[in-house]
């Protein structure tokens, strides 16, 4: 049983559905910015508080969650929780840990880095993802991976794909990948289609590293997908990508909650949890209406309740789903339980790069605990004939992020993923991910990632390039000091 939304001049009021195990009320003023909730505090006691939005932003949000649940004891943020000091080391280099130009906003997020040979010697290329910069794609290079220069950017501003939406907070420009094919340079990257915003992935193309890029009219790929990974070898091309689903469950389960608030109670045994879920469950005739990466914002504490026991909640939704009589929850709880699985596909490019052909096969999935709620971000490099798949897994935004390695015969699988993760929180980086391997200056390989400086993680905060030398021999990968 779902709530009913009062609206007056200048806010609107949405209350938790009726059957949920906590009645909250939440007023909400119409730019936005701030929030009147009324419900049950600590002591049980119902209060009102007012909390502002201080801007709409993934900082903002979480310092509003914090304060939300400083008040009514739900879920604090784990950004926002005092920190625990990783006890994971590694052999981290960083290469960028500052902006090389002011219109570079947020630092190197999903680097990849190519090494080029010329006749005047090799040349390392980064490019990276810029979010809604307005200034897309930064390009950069270095002879030795310390000294880098800012070459341009695949899209400057007011050179946008003519498909994708532009503008702060609504264009997310994200993992572009290049590599050299057939004498030119492709750049494969992801962004949101105009109509819809929904993401594809699309392909620009220039004779050289720093261009100048064009591209074609129309994304290579649509419905929901980022993180293009293009494995080129002895003349073929594969094309690898995510399917974004974890994008779309938090979304499918908010709705699902706010239609049927019974359910808060059968997912979330913990009191801060069913708080948590009861509050934001209130909130869905509003959120439905954000942008999809404000979505993410409010959606925060509601995704860490699931991805802090994700295979349990997983497991409770199935139970659900053979016991429900009700046709239309056991569908809703079905288009949840599958957007829970974050599929990576391959398909092989066609000869000029900006098709496909033949058909798709599914190469990973999540299916460790340690993923939680998804892989992303993957790279796939050759050696000694074995084929070893890199990939992130994790919720970007906190220290729980992680790099983990797949092992396999053939381009496509099937891989054997490493037990683990690979790569974890240090006390000095966190949340590395979004790994490439290129050739290091020693002739071995390197692996180049993000991560964030302790405690500043989040959407838009600055993440720094960094490099670890790999060891892939056999079945076995591994990490190693630089020589």
């Amino acid at each position: 049983m779902h709530a009913v939304t009062e609206r007056v001049a200048h806010e609107a009021r949405f209350p938790s559905p009726a059957d949920a195990p906590f009645a909250f009320d939440v007023t909400v003023a119409e730019d936005g910015r701030t929030m009147a909730v009324t419900g049950p505090d600590a002591s049980g006691a119902v209060v009102t508080e007012s909390f502002a939005v201080r801007e709409r932003t993934h900082n903002g949000y979480l310092d509003f969650h914090a304060a939300v649940s400083a008040r009514f004891r739900t879920r604090m943020p784990r950004n926002r929780r005092p920190a625990e000091i990783p006890s994971f080391t590694a052999p981290y280099q960083p290469l960028l840990t500052e902006n090389l130009s002011p219109r570079v906003l947020h630092g190197y997020g999903d680097p990849a880095v190519i090494r080029v040979a010329g006749e005047d010697g090799p040349w390392y290329w980064l490019v990276a993802t810029s979010n809604d910069a307005p200034d897309s794609f930064p390009v950069a290079r270095s002879r030795d991976l310390r000294d880098w220069e800012l070459t341009g950017f695949v899209f400057p501003a007011g050179h946008k794909p003519a498909w994708a939406s532009d503008g702060a907070g609504m264009s997310d420009y994200w993992a572009p990948e290049m590599h050299e094919v057939g004498g030119e340079y492709r750049v494969y990257f992801a962004a949101r289609e105009k109509d819809g915003l929904d993401l594809a992935i699309g392909v620009a193309t220039a004779p050289t590293p720093h261009g100048p890029f064009t591209t074609p009219d129309q994304p290579l790929l649509r419905g929901g997908v980022i993180d293009a990974h293009v494995l080129v070898e002895d003349g073929d091309a594969w094309l690898f990508w995510k399917e974004d689903t974890n994008g779309v469950w938090p979304r499918l389960l908010h709705k699902l909650l706010f239609e049927h608030g019974r359910l808060i109670a059968e997912l979330f045994p913990a009191d801060e949890d069913q708080r948590t879920a009861s509050l934001i469950a209130a909130l869905w005739p509003w959120v439905r209406t954000r942008e999809p990466m404000e979505n993410f914002f409010v959606h925060q504490p509601l995704v860490e309740a699931v991805t802090g026991r994700f295979s349990e909640v997983r497991a409770r939704l199935a139970e659900l789903h053979a016991r429900e009589t009700e046709n239309d929850v056991r569908d809703a709880i079905d288009a949840v339980l599958h957007a829970m699985r974050t599929p990576i596909w391959a398909q092989r490019l066609t000869a000029d790069g900006l098709g496909l052909e033949g058909e798709r096969t599914l190469v990973l999935e999540n299916d460790q605990e340690w993923e939680a709620h998804l892989i992303e971000g993957v790279w796939v490099a050759s050696c000694g004939g074995k084929y070893y798949l890199f990939y992130a897994g994790n919720d970007f935004s906190t220290s729980r992020y992680g790099i983990g390695a797949a092992v396999a015969d053939a381009p496509l699988g099937p891989y054997r993923k490493l037990p683990g993760p690979l790569l974890r929180s240090t006390a000095e980086w966190w949340g590395p991910g979004h790994p490439s391997v290129a050739q290091g200056p020693d002739g071995g390989p390197w692996l180049f990632l993000h991560a964030f400086f302790p405690g500043r993680t989040g959407y838009n905060e600055f993440r720094a390039l960094l490099t670890v030398p790999l060891v892939m021999n056999g079945d076995h990968v591994g990490i190693r000091a630089a020589e």
